[in-house]
């Protein structure tokens, strides 16, 4: 579908009256910069295990070299790719740049985000530019841990963990997302289906407590009566013309 002109000044209206916008952002936002929704990839975890084992904090520690294995078969290609902000990352960075006091809450691991300029990142779900061991918590560069097959910590020599957040791991920032959302005059959700807990109910506590919110999504997601306004259409088309 395509946005609607009525849409983008209503929008445009909502975001021009908010100083404090605070932003989820899903992997509808990364798959506009050419990145796949690694839940519909075709990999190991389709033949073998479940996703939800394969990329576990359990298997992690019961198998690291297998755990690998997994893991790179799962997030090769964000992995490897060279991959550049799109128009609705800038868009968000150009608020920022307006004065605007945005925060954005991302699902998303690729970075993206803090490359297109954006300075209140928060990364919910963790990152793929780095690892971490999990016993000396000595941080190492994503270039270092592409060197090896299973990479190991320089320091300990513990082997590294992804610093994502795994299956069976709780998401370390959901309760300062929240107060993000509800310290926010606007909450805009792009890109996400808002089917993962717990950061589906964030748009929930920011409706009960009287805070406009907005979602732009390609499809309609099952909490879509929460929101004043709903644009089913990409991001980067509706941002080009709130920018136009």
């Amino acid at each position: 579908m395509s946005v609607t002109e009525r849409q983008v000044q209503y929008l445009r209206q909502l975001v021009g009256g908010a100083r404090r916008i605070a932003v989820l952002t899903g992997a509808g936002m990364s798959t506009e910069s050419g990145i796949p929704d690694f839940r519909s990839a075709d990999g190991l975890w389709s033949r073998d295990m479940s996703l939800a084992d394969a990329v576990s904090v359990d298997y992690f520690q019961r198998d690291p070299a297998a755990f690998w294995r997994a893991f790179r078969d799962i997030f090769h290609i964000k992995l490897v790719g060279d991959y550049q902000p799109n128009d609705g990352h800038r868009f968000l960075a150009a608020l920022e740049e307006d004065g605007k006091e945005v925060t954005i809450l991302t699902q998303n691991i690729d970075g993206l985000h803090g490359r297109a300029g954006s300075r209140r990142v928060l990364e919910l779900h963790g990152t793929l530019l780095t690892a971490s061991c999990p016993d000396c918590r000595t941080p190492h560069p994503l270039d270092y841990v592409q060197q090896h097959e299973l990479p190991a910590c320089r320091r300990c020599g513990a082997a590294l963990k992804p610093d994502v957040v795994l299956y069976g791991e709780a998401v370390p920032m959901i309760d300062v997302a929240f107060q993000a959302a509800l310290n926010a005059e606007l909450l805009l959700v792009m890109g996400s289906s808002l089917e993962v807990s717990p950061v589906n109910l964030i748009p929930v506590e920011a409706a009960r407590a009287g805070i406009p919110c907005a979602l732009i999504n390609y499809t309609p997601t099952r909490f879509d009566a929460l929101f004043d306004l709903c644009i089913h259409a990409g991001i980067g088309e509706t941002c080009r013309q709130l920018r136009s």
